[in-house]
């Protein structure tokens, strides 16, 4: 009961992580999983397998607040479901004993990616054009067959991806690649029931963890607005590669003060990487508050000019002839002033000029 318990925990721990970066489910679980001593494949195919129930829940509460490209989904799920058949199908047909420093290599590259990632601030590139499938089609499939290789990978993979080709809005990438993954995890527990049968799922051990997940899926939702997602990925990142280091160690035979030497330097770069996500965090957050403090002050000035006196604008009844501000008023000569084209293009220079200022506060 208690190993029940501590997965249920694994599974609402994993759950709130992936709500709050769009990612990590899969890394969070099957590292904790091997930590407490699972087999590889048993652990890549128990998380798979509660995977279907919580991005399920997760693709339909998506698809409620209009945060899924259908067209993105159908274009990257079916490649992303033949990887992960691969790799399942891969992952089964190994021993544990050349399985584990497999997986836990996997899992250690991919929590350094997010220590990498989250300590610096995500440049994107706004590309025009909508994503196509000579895109899509690659990145599915690398994604796939990761994530059932390695446990998870899904989201750490495909997410930054989509985010750094800058032609979809991040609420989007994160409902799509999360709805998309309900496929992803279908298709490598059917490889792992192939390749393992039917003992090769842990039962209980999914129930705990999809039981974990569902619990903390609107925990998750509100998370979000609450810690910061960059600094939660580099905290996230070097959990996992610790964890993992010590696989890698172990599998190497490395002994005596080997160890303790390479978990000093992981921690040193793991405290670098969050002292960078925090600078990171806080120049956002200055740049942020700049570009609001700037549109507010520019808010008067456009109202001071819209409602000008409309006495500059008196048209004259005759040639020759000049009419008083208050009888044009009466008369109804009063007009809207005229854009010429020297006013135009002073307005155009002051506000490009105005652009680059925030730009530059944005750029830090």
């Amino acid at each position: 009961m208690r190993k029940l318990l501590v997965l249920a925990l694994v599974g609402l721990a994993a759950q709130l992580v992936d709500g709050a970066l769009g990612m990590a489910y899969g890394l969070t679980s099957s590292t904790l999983l091997l930590f407490a001593g699972v087999a590889p494949a048993a652990a890549s195919a128990s998380v798979h397998l509660a995977e279907i129930g919580t991005t399920l829940a997760a693709g339909v509460s998506h698809w409620r607040f209009g945060n899924v490209d259908w067209k993105v989904v159908g274009r990257i799920a079916l490649p992303g479901a033949i990887g992960a058949f691969a790799g399942a199908t891969f992952l089964s047909s190994i021993s544990t004993e050349a399985a584990a420093p497999w997986m836990a290599a996997i899992l250690f590259t991919l929590g350094a990616y997010l220590l990498v990632r989250f300590s610096r601030p995500l440049r994107a590139n706004r590309a025009a054009g909508r994503l196509r499938s000579r895109f899509l089609a690659p990145l599915g499939l690398v994604a796939g067959f990761v994530d059932a290789t390695g446990g998870g990978g899904w989201g750490p993979v495909a997410t930054p991806a989509l985010l750094v080709s800058g032609r979809m809005e991040p609420r989007k990438v994160i409902g799509s690649v999360d709805t998309s993954e309900f496929v992803v995890a279908g298709a490598a527990s059917i490889g792992f029931l192939i390749g393992l049968g039917s003992e090769g799922f842990l039962l209980p051990t999914v129930a705990a963890l999809l039981v974990g997940g569902l619990i903390a899926a609107p925990i998750a939702a509100w998370l979000v607005r609450i810690v910061p997602a960059q600094l939660l990925g580099a905290v996230i990142g070097g959990v996992i590669v610790l964890t993992n280091a010590r696989t890698l160690l172990s599998a190497g035979g490395v002994g005596g003060s080997v160890p303790v030497v390479v978990y000093a330097l992981l921690g040193a770069a793991w405290l670098v990487a969050v002292g960078l996500a925090v600078r990171a965090l806080r120049r956002a957050r200055r740049a942020r508050a700049t570009v609001d403090a700037a549109l507010t002050s520019a808010a008067p000035a456009e109202a001071a000019i819209a409602s000008a006196s409309p006495a500059e604008a008196v048209e004259p009844a005759a040639a020759g002839e000049s009419v008083e501000p208050a009888e044009a008023a009466k008369s109804g000569q009063v007009r809207e002033p005229v854009a010429t084209a020297e006013t135009t293009e002073t307005t155009e220079t002051t506000e490009n000029a105005e652009s680059r200022k925030l730009a530059a506060a944005v750029e830090g």
